[in-house]
């Protein structure tokens, strides 16, 4: 019986493994298809920016572009972060567990608040700085 006991522990924890490990690549993939729109509409949004800059005059568009700049590394951080997170799920690098699952939460809310602040930014961005 205690053999018997053992081997269903064992089945039971592969297969929360495996549901763990469906459902965090699921919303992975999610997640990631929504950052990865997001990032490319900041970097639209920041060309775009650079256009609206070129137009200002000389003193502002030195300010202007150096708070954009700012902003424009901040984005590629982000992508950067996107990037290692997506090749540790692809590299089979992260543990399917509960407190894996944890960690992924947090890792998008912080990503999430992280990203829209830095949208937050591009807006405010002519706000001060333009008559």
């Amino acid at each position: 019986d205690v053999k018997e006991l053992g081997k269903d522990l064992k089945k039971g924890a592969k297969n929360t493994s495996d549901e763990i490990r469906t459902a965090m690549t699921e919303e992975w993939q999610k997640f990631k298809t929504a950052a990865e729109n997001t990032i490319k509409n900041t970097e639209k949004e920041i060309r775009a920016l650079r256009q609206r800059i070129s137009k200002a005059n000389k003193n502002e568009k030195d300010k202007l572009t150096k708070q954009l700049d700012k902003l424009e590394e901040q984005n590629r951080v982000l992508k950067d972060k996107l990037s290692v997170k997506t090749k540790n799920f692809k590299d089979g690098l992260i543990e399917f567990n509960e407190k894996a699952k944890a960690n992924q939460r947090q890792f998008e809310r912080e990503f999430k608040r992280d990203i829209d602040t830095l949208s937050k930014a591009l807006k405010d961005l002519f706000k001060d700085n333009v008559n």
